[in-house]
């Protein structure tokens, strides 16, 4: 046993505190399955949880950070062995279990997914969370049937973390991407990530109508709200929608119209407590369909010390891409 560094939050008078401190390894929680964590990630969750802007943390003290990628140190569990390299999303680190802002981290080995051959760990973790929800949402809409011969995709948040892997995986696929951003400074980022048009997110932010022009076959959103409600309204006939975020709000100011007029179908996508062998299917998706060097493009590397303030910037919209934490 010994003392480690870990981004860790703690319940205050008003709110939370949050410092980069030292943990004591004999405070992590139960799980069989102990790694080393060398690479995280800051997604739009951690940046509330290390702001304290919403009630994400509901355990005390919390290590922050939902994903981690690193090496086994030890394990009792039969599917897991020192050494080996495995990725960890969601199951509620960084929430209700110690997450991965921290040297060490103790989970359940039901948790872990092997690292892809090829993949790094850092590559891993260049694609986080956000990048296996765009993979989950890809996935679902190959499940509702939807091939590229269909017809556009639109991608909402396109500049985000979410949105820049979908991109790149759909265009890679053979998809007509439609990137909506409110950084039209970012065209030439997105058409290099294989969008072929580009809207601004004004076009999707007024109110909705019950129907409007049909626009795409499909679409993955990370925005909600009345985003989502256009996004619905402007699908073709028997289209579908896969949601999978709510940076704008968790309202939907839409109508049934979409549904039992065109057919539209609206796919829930959930990356928290998806099944594992879902996981493994989007894990070795993402190893073959998403082009490395776009990752690399889209990825900003910094240290433990810095995520703090990085959580904040993700808030604010102020982040292009993925950002990497380097642990170890």
């Amino acid at each position: 046993m010994g003392m480690f560094k870990a981004v860790r939050i703690d319940k205050a008078e008003k709110g939370t505190t949050v410092a980069l401190t030292q943990f004591d390894e004999a405070e992590l929680m139960e799980g069989d399955v102990t790694v080393r964590v060398e690479w995280s990630t800051v997604n739009y969750k951690d940046g509330l949880a290390v702001t304290g802007k919403a009630p994400v943390v509901r355990r005390f003290p919390m290590i922050a950070g939902i994903d981690l990628a690193g090496t086994v140190e030890a394990s009792s569990h039969p599917d897991w062995k020192p050494g080996d390299k495995v990725i960890c999303n969601g199951w509620g680190m960084g929430e209700t279990h110690l997450g991965a802002y921290a040297e060490k981290a103790r989970v359940k080995g039901d948790w872990l997914v092997r690292l892809p051959d090829g993949m790094t760990t850092r590559d891993a973790m260049a694609i986080g969370t956000a990048g296996y929800t765009a993979m989950l949402s890809v996935l679902a809409l190959e499940k509702h049937g939807l091939t590229p011969k269909d017809g556009p995709v639109v991608v909402t948040g396109a500049a985000g973390g979410v949105g820049s892997v979908a991109i790149a995986v759909l265009s890679k696929l053979g998809y007509h991407v439609i990137a909506s951003t409110g950084r039209t400074s970012e065209e030439g980022y997105l058409k290099g990530l294989g969008a072929a048009e580009i809207i601004d997110r004004a076009e999707l932010s007024g109110a909705a109508k019950p129907l409007a022009k049909e626009r795409w076959a499909a679409g993955i959103d990370s925005v909600g709200s009345t985003t989502l409600a256009n996004l619905l309204s402007m699908t073709k006939y028997r289209g579908a929608i896969a949601a999978c975020g709510l940076a704008a709000g968790m309202d939907l100011p839409s109508s049934v119209a979409p549904f039992i007029l065109r057919g539209v179908c609206l796919l829930g996508i959930d990356s928290v407590m998806c099944p594992i062998e879902l996981r493994k299917q989007a894990w070795a998706r993402l190893a073959d369909d998403l082009d490395k060097t776009k990752l690399a493009e889209i990825t900003q590397e910094i240290g433990l010390d810095e995520v703090i303030e990085a959580g904040s910037r993700v808030l604010s919209g102020q982040v292009r891409g993925r950002i990497v934490v380097k642990i170890s």
